[in-house]
């Protein structure tokens, strides 16, 4: 495979991840994490992230709802996903998110 097909399948990836409502308001949400949620006792909100069930309640939507969508945010590279004490926490991935619309704008 060429790697002008890998990036173009990795952009495609990317634009299926964000084609999503929920999945745009979860990369909105993180972009404040402090003022979006609660203070959490296991960790940073900007330095870890958010723990996958304030975004869940903060969405209200089912945990397994949830972790798709967070999933599919992660694969594309969007948010990374940091496990501590047995929860997961998700941040964005700044430096991802504007190579992507990099990319975006490259296309288009």
């Amino acid at each position: 495979m060429r790697n002008s097909e890998t990036s173009a399948g990795r952009l495609l990836q990317t634009l299926k991840a964000v084609a999503s409502p929920v999945r745009l308001e979860v990369l909105s949400l993180l972009k404040d994490p402090v003022g979006n949620f609660p203070p959490q006792t296991d960790g940073d909100l900007v330095r870890d992230g958010v723990c996958a069930d304030f975004i869940r309640d903060r969405l209200g939507i089912a945990p397994a709802t949830a972790s798709r969508h967070l999933t599919l945010l992660t694969e594309a590279g969007l948010v990374i996903a940091t496990r501590k004490k047995g929860w997961t926490f998700y941040r964005r991935d700044e430096s991802a998110i504007h190579g992507f619309a990099e990319a975006v704008e490259a296309q288009l």
